[in-house]
This record gives C-alpha cells, sequence and structure tokens, in this order.
C-alpha cells in the first residue's frame, strides 16, 4: 500500500465492512492515518510498520498491518512480527493472504514468529475478540465478528495470551471495606488523593503519570516502556479530553505519585455518531458525549500502581474518591479495559463490587 488513495481505503474499509452493526465503535480515521506518519507517530521511531490490502478486482476485501517493533524484540527476547488492524470478510483465502503477506514481510526482516492483534504500543487496541460477541464495544477495544478466530485458528494460530473485561454495577455508596481501607492508608500511609489541571499535565506532570505507568506496566506481558516524546503524544492527544474529577492520582506524604487512575463517561454512542470522522459534524457529536449528554456507562481505561505502592491501598482510595463522583454524574456501570487473565491481584480487587468479567480478548501467534 503506497499511495493516499490506497491509504483513504485502509482508513475507511470498516466503515462499509460494519455498516449496520450496532456494537462496533470506529476508531478516528485521523488516528488511523498518524499511525503511519513519522510527524505524529514516535513509535515509528523503533518499529516497522507496513499495512496492506487484499482486493478482489476492484472492491478491498480486507486490510492489515504487519509492525516489527525492535524495542519489544530486544527487551522480550523474540522476533515477532505483529499484525494489527486485521480487518477481512468470511472468506478462507482472504484471511489467509492478509496473515501470509505480514508473515512473509517479517520473515524478509528476520522474524520467527508472527503475533497479534497488538500494536506499536501496550495502549494500542490488542487482543481479538473470541467471546461475547453480542456486547458492544468502546472506543479503546476491538471489536470483531464472531468468524475471525476460527479463520486465525483454521490457519494454526493458537492462544498466547488473554484479556477480561470486568463490569460491574456502580454502587450507590462505597463498601465498606473500600473506605476501611481507603481510611487506613490515608491516616497510617500517608497517602492522599489529588487532581490535577490541564496546565499542570502540560507542566511536567504528565510526564510523571506516564513514567509511574511505564513502572506499573513494565512486567506485564508485550509491554514496551513508553519514551519521552510518545508521553507527550499520548497527553497531548487523550489526557485533555478526560474530565479531570475522574482522574484521581495518589501521592504519598512526600508528594511522590504513587497510583493513577484514568476514567472517563463513555463515547462509544458519540463515535458511532460521528462515523470516526471529526468533519463535518463529528466533532459536535463528540463533544456532546463529553460535556453535556454523559453517558450511564464509565470506562475505566488505566490504572497503574507504583510496584512498591501495590497491596496498599490505593485502589481502595480511587474507589472511595471516584463511586461518590459516578453517582453524581449518573453513571450507572463501569467496566474495565481488558486485564490479562493471569493478573489476578487486579481481577481480584473487584470482589466487593460483584463483578461480571466479560468480552474476552485473545493475543495469536504462530511460527513462520
Amino acid at each position: 500500500m503506497t499511495t493516499g488513495s490506497q491509504l483513504s481505503s485502509f482508513v475507511r474499509f470498516p466503515a462499509r465492512h460494519y455498516a449496520g452493526c450496532p456494537l462496533y465503535v470506529p476508531d478516528l480515521e485521523r488516528d488511523v492515518r498518524a499511525m503511519f506518519d513519522p510527524r505524529k507517530n514516535s513509535g515509528l521511531e523503533f518499529s516497522d510498520v507496513q499495512a496492506f490490502l487484499a482486493c478482489r478486482g476492484q472492491q478491498v476485501v480486507g486490510r492489515i498491518v504487519g509492525i516489527v517493533n525492535r524495542r519489544a524484540n530486544e527487551k522480550w527476547h523474540k522476533r515477532y512480527v505483529r499484525f494489527s488492524h486485521i480487518e477481512f470478510t468470511d472468506d478462507p483465502e482472504v484471511s489467509r493472504a492478509l496473515l501470509e503477506a505480514v508473515g512473509e514481510w517479517g520473515r524478509q526482516r528476520g522474524m520467527d514468529c508472527i503475533q497479534g492483534p497488538m500494536g506499536i504500543t501496550d495502549f494500542d487496541k490488542e487482543g481479538m475478540l473470541v467471546e461475547d460477541f453480542d456486547l458492544p464495544s468502546s472506543l479503546s477495544t476491538i471489536y470483531n465478528y464472531d468468524y475471525y478466530p476460527r479463520h486465525l485458528e483454521a490457519l494454526g494460530f493458537v492462544k498466547e495470551a488473554d484479556w477480561l473485561q470486568v463490569r460491574v454495577a456502580v454502587p450507590a455508596e462505597v463498601p465498606a471495606v473500600f473506605a476501611r481501607v481507603a481510611r487506613f492508608a490515608r491516616e497510617r500511609l500517608g497517602l492522599r488523593v489529588r487532581k490535577v489541571t490541564n496546565s499542570e499535565i502540560r507542566g511536567g506532570y504528565g510526564r510523571r503519570i506516564f513514567t509511574l505507568l511505564n513502572q506499573a506496566y513494565s512486567p506485564l506481558f508485550g509491554y514496551t516502556e513508553l519514551t519521552d516524546r510518545q508521553m507527550d503524544e499520548f497527553q497531548n492527544q487523550y489526557i485533555p479530553l478526560v474530565d479531570k474529577q475522574m482522574m484521581p492520582l495518589v501521592e504519598n506524604a512526600q508528594g511522590e505519585l504513587v497510583g493513577v487512575a484514568i476514567t472517563m463517561a463513555s463515547l462509544s454512542d458519540a463515535m458511532r455518531r460521528s462515523g470516526g470522522r471529526l468533519w463535518p459534524t463529528g466533532w459536535w457529536h463528540l463533544m456532546r458525549g463529553l460535556t453535556w449528554h454523559r453517558s450511564h456507562t464509565v470506562e475505566m481505561l488505566l490504572i497503574g500502581v507504583r510496584p512498591d505502592y501495590q497491596g496498599k491501598g490505593v485502589n481502595a482510595l480511587f474507589f472511595d474518591d471516584l463511586i461518590p463522583i459516578y453517582n453524581k454524574y449518573g453513571m450507572k456501570w463501569a467496566e474495565t479495559g481488558p486485564q490479562l487473565e493471569d493478573n489476578t491481584r487486579e481481577l481480584s480487587q473487584w470482589k466487593a463490587l460483584n463483578p461480571q468479567t466479560v468480552k474476552r480478548r485473545r493475543c495469536y501467534t504462530k511460527k513462520i
């Protein structure tokens, strides 16, 4: 894929592919285009990226991106080519052609295994949906038709890792166990919740947030620490969209940042209305979703705790702070982002809220 018209076909294929599907949430087209622009995606400093289209005659029937992330391969001692942004019609010839194209592209660069769906960073969408195809997706997660995993398994792909999401009803008041642990964390450990402004984030606090996320997520499957430039890109693109009342930070008595929770009202309906485009009217739907017409669902996008403070009540402080705010905003449901199924500490914290685990997603792998 080399021309501007081919890039447009790549970007716009999902709109036709999922036309009439009420569960799919489109990406912003500008974000997909930015993936291939070194001026807007600093991940290209250490990653090779190649997009492919599958066509039958003049009609696009599938797409995929191949990624060789050199920093990730060095960290995890692998020779992986990743695939991302995979979409295809229910035709085995199409899925085979797409994945073989990425595999061959990876082999030419010395790779010996293909894995995905995975992005350049762990904050990109990852994991193919393998269960709960009847549940709506979200802005930060992948939705795909139920035939996708069948195609991959028929091609010899096997499970490498699974993620689960947790869905809970927002309680009318803070559960006693969270209130008790939060009180202990404040009184005995000197921890406190604070909120920051956009100007504080631009003034240096944003780097502190993403440095902490690097520390918290570093041991997790596939994670590669963000560079300073990536931190700046994420904070400039996404943090300003978050209502800062829904983004509690936890500091210790010395003023060190030890925990962050980034949550926001769901923008799924707004994104569907926008069709993934800001112009001419997409910006209006997004602004309504952000400011005037709040969803009844909150997305708990990221929760990170500095390793030496895990298990010391930081998560309880988050719940103690956020539950009254969610009730004030009329939130009825909260849903996490994908969490690794073997991250038992993270998953166990939801027990007091009678959680449902939903939307299993899978990273597949295969030797090439």
